[in-house]
């Protein structure tokens, strides 16, 4: 008799059931009548893997043998072999785009999911290899900007569409690592409008999302869209001509801030006004779009804090340098001035910093004077806090304080991610094709899914309360529930195989697991295939 981990296996296989994501799988994939076991039945296998104990392919069937995998989804830890996953993510390679849209349209109907508001992000990952021959048809490694500035790896990029309703990923796509953000955004608001079906839907993004092109194309496709205006593309002088006080305040409280007194709280105004985006060529139409001008009182601290933590360091810096001109570390002018530009271009204060170096005419050492320039800080610091979004959305639908309401849920989908590249292990990525690769990141992402659904589902059951007491042993705090709370809680579970005359047992060891099964009407003692 070996005791196994059960772990959130049973909930897992009760979420892919109800996605129908192995029926998904086989019917774009089907085997031979000689195989042991259908693409469907070893893709669930993968994302359960994802979710409870992420492994290198060839660590699965360790984690299968540890695992009551056979109990829950009826696989041996043999057939789970590095061979037959790779085998696995070759068939479904060629059908993804089905696949994804499948499962994600599924999604919103079980669950039923609200897509009237999407955000998309971008990421990439740093893969381990050459991968020198690529195949045409799947995204290739290449060198690019990655996330994590490893840039002496090639990466792969990922896009990822989360529903405003729980920040649920229905969508996403693998991309060549070089390719730009700004060109993938079409054809991903393609895929989310027959997704979405007859719903209409806003898009919103990161400032990567606006172009001259992705514009048109959300305006002719109908699709409302919101996002930041990039820094770059700020007119001179803009933020800085703009008066607080003449904006409105917007009605919103930021999670972070919500049990912090009112006056310590985050406070938001709005302006508007128009900006035209003019396209490459003189008879290209002109877009002409909202600019809901935005001030943060937390984003004004914060660069207000950040500047005088930055004056400060490079005083410090200016003042040593002073005392040690004409020294054997900074014998002559040509030293002192190299100097000064590393510390101008480390501290990034070339905006506001003045300086003089000279000769001694007596003993022909360098001399260095500095000040800063208050007016050009304080020209900086009229800007501290202001943002610009940009969006075609009608004034009468939404007003600028509702479209900044509206864009605060873009953090979801960056939340998302760190939980893509955290609990479910997207890297390090070891494998042969990017083939194989864009499978397992579509593997992946179904794991997130299923991870983001339970989350929300947990959310939803405790309605009209918002948190649990138990995560957290010898605490009586009460905890928002999150994805990683709830599987880390339901990873004590244990499962005693049957032995002489004693059936099999679950092993619930606190009252936190009881409830949160309760919570997503999972019934562990009842295995998947037996479940209608």
């Amino acid at each position: 008799m070996v005791e196994k981990r059960l772990g959130a296996l049973p909930v897992v296989a009760g979420f892919l059931r109800r996605l129908d994501v192995a029926g998904t799988v086989d019917r774009a994939c089907p085997i031979g009548e000689r195989a042991l076991s259908p693409h469907g039945q070893i893709v669930e296998a993968l994302v359960a893997n994802r979710l409870t104990s992420p492994l290198p392919l060839q660590h699965v069937s360790h984690w299968a043998r540890d695992w009551a995998v056979e109990e829950v989804f009826g696989l041996s830890a043999d057939i789970l072999n590095d061979d037959r996953l790779a085998r696995a993510l070759d068939a479904i390679a060629p059908n993804l785009e089905s696949i994804v849209g499948s499962v994600g349209a599924r999604a919103i109907d079980v669950f039923g999911l609200d897509v009237t508001r999407l955000h998309w992000d971008m990421t990439s990952m740093s893969l381990h290899g050459a991968y020198e021959e690529t195949e045409e048809d799947y995204p290739a490694p290449a060198y690019g900007h990655p996330k994590d500035r490893r840039t002496d790896l090639k990466q792969i990029q990922a896009g990822l569409a989360v529903t405003g309703d729980g920040g649920v990923p229905i969508f996403h796509r693998a991309y060549d690592g070089g390719a730009a953000e700004v060109s993938q955004v079409t054809a991903a608001m393609t895929n989310l409008s027959s997704m979405a079906g007859q719903r209409d839907f806003l898009l919103v993004g990161d400032s990567k999302l606006l172009s001259w092109n992705n514009a048109g194309a959300m305006i002719d496709a109908g699709v409302g869209f919101i996002a930041p205006l990039a820094a770059a593309r700020v007119p001179a002088g803009l933020f800085a001509s703009l008066d607080q006080n003449t904006a409105r305040p917007v009605e919103y409280v930021a999670q972070r801030d919500a049990d912090k007194p009112a006056d310590q709280r985050c406070s938001y105004r709005v302006l508007e006004d128009t900006m035209e985006l003019a396209g490459p060529r003189k008879r290209d139409r002109v877009h002409r779009l909202r600019r809901i001008l935005v001030h943060s009182s937390a984003n004004a601290m914060a660069a207000a804090n950040a500047r005088a933590l930055k004056l400060k360091r490079t005083a410090e810096e200016l003042d040593k340098l002073t005392r040690t001109a004409g020294s054997r570390y900074y014998p002559d002018a040509d030293a002192v001035t190299r100097k000064i530009t590393q510390i101008t271009r480390k501290r990034k204060v070339t905006a506001y910093l003045r300086t003089e170096v000279t000769i001694d005419p007596d003993t022909a050492k360098p001399a260095l004077t500095w000040f800063f320039d208050q007016q050009a800080i304080d020209a900086e610091a009229a800007t501290d806090g202001w943002y610009a979004l940009l969006s075609n959305l009608d004034p009468e639908e939404a007003d600028a304080a509702e479209v900044l309401i509206r864009y605060k849920g873009q953090p979801t989908v960056e939340r998302r991610y760190s939980e893509f590249k955290g609990p479910l292990a997207v890297t390090p990525m070891f494998l042969h094709h990017n083939r194989r690769i864009a499978a397992l990141i579509t593997v992946i992402c179904l794991a997130l899914l299923i991870f983001c659904l339970i989350e929300r589902e947990v959310r939803r059951a405790l309605l009209p309360a918002t948190g649990l007491v138990g995560f957290y042993a010898f605490d009586n705090r009460t905890v928002r529930p999150t994805g990683r709370l709830i599987f880390f809680a339901l990873s004590r579970i244990r499962y005693l195989p049957a032995h002489d005359s004693s059936p099999p047992q679950i092993l619930v060891p606190e009252p936190i697991q009881l409830h949160l099964l309760e919570l997503l009407k999972i019934d562990p003692a009842q295995p998947r295939w037996m479940t209608e």
